[in-house]
């Protein structure tokens, strides 16, 4: 496998450690409440005045996509990124 740059390492290692069928990786911002999410069809959202503790229950999660749809989609306002 051919990886152009230290990015695609990154992303390649993040998606080794997010055991989801549909989030590829995640980043909270705990100064802004922000959750961002990259999907693995490339979409990228943004979940605002998400609390902390969302974020730790959502990383421990067994099924990623099952909690965002059940405890995140619809219940925090978001920004599609791209």
């Amino acid at each position: 496998m051919w990886l152009a740059s230290i990015d695609d390492w990154h992303n390649l290692l993040r998606v080794k450690v997010m055991p989801s069928s549909v989030i590829s990786y995640m980043n909270y911002d705990p100064e802004a409440h922000r959750l961002r999410v990259h999907f693995l069809s490339g979409a990228v959202y943004d979940y605002m005045d998400v609390p902390e503790d969302v974020y730790m229950q959502i990383k421990s999660a067994k099924s990623k996509g099952i909690f965002l749809n059940k405890k995140i989609k619809g219940k925090y306002s978001f920004n599609k990124i791209n």
